[in-house]
């Protein structure tokens, strides 16, 4: 019994040998020795995608030491900033207001008018938070810096030229006639910058209420059987030819 049973293990040995040198051979022959890496996309959209993320907006009040109040353009600013807020943020407005300057005393009863300027402008109180900063640089104006977060579109950076533009046996994207790195980047972000509400690029926005007024008297000519397009009898006094007539 000892000496089959010494047998049955070295049979048994022998397959799990044969077994594991057979799974390395066949893995050698799909292996290709190579690494796999990401390629850079060739559409501009896709190497510098417009991305939905949240940031600041700020506005800077000045304040002079001798003056404790907010002047009509500051008073203007501060309103418009409310109104925004209402509108698109998402988090409390930050004030920062300096100490231990020279313009501090006015900076505190200025901080106390755009405190009002804000609530009349449909900010609650509890959005408001003060914070004091003792500027780095002596030479500078200490002002009152006014922020608050919102969603936000961005794209970039910008200005990334990682190959050379001209002829080169290195250079990929000249040789294959494809587009440079930086190409398209500056559109993309000014494309961002000038978008109103970044949930556009997301989803659409519901339908508005129809304007039941004007959609009424349209149906009642439609049902007197008189054209329905609108008339404007002082169309024709600005044109300046008949073309296309």
């Amino acid at each position: 019994m000892t000496g089959r049973h010494h047998l049955d293990r070295y049979r048994t040995l022998r397959l799990v040998g044969a077994l594991a040198c057979l799974s390395a051979v066949l893995g050698a022959c799909t292996s290709t020795g190579e690494e796999v890496t990401a390629s850079v996309p060739y559409d501009y959209r896709h190497r510098h995608p417009i991305a939905v993320t949240e940031a600041n907006r700020s506005i800077v009040v000045f304040v002079g030491h001798a003056r404790g109040g907010l002047s009509g353009s500051q008073r203007a600013d501060v309103l418009g900033l409310a109104q925004t807020w209402v509108r698109e943020g998402t988090g409390a407005i930050i004030a920062d207001v300096p100490v231990d300057t020279p313009n501090a005393r006015a900076a505190a009863a200025s901080f106390r008018e755009i405190q009002s300027v804000l609530m009349a402008g449909g900010v609650p109180s509890r959005a408001i938070t003060m914070r004091h900063y003792r500027p780095d640089d002596p030479r500078t104006l200490p002002t009152i810096r006014l922020s608050y977060p919102k969603i936000s579109a961005v794209a970039g950076p910008c200005g990334l030229w990682p190959q050379d533009l001209g002829p080169n046996i290195d250079n990929v994207a000249y040789n294959e006639n494809r587009q440079y790195h930086n190409f398209g980047c500056a559109t993309q972000r000014n494309l961002a910058a000038m978008i109103d509400n970044p949930a556009d690029l997301e989803q659409p926005r519901p339908e508005s209420a129809a304007y039941t007024s004007r959609r009424s008297i349209a149906f009642d000519k439609y049902r007197k059987g008189v054209a329905t397009e609108t008339t404007y009898p002082e169309a024709d006094k600005a044109k300046l030819s008949d073309t296309g007539k």
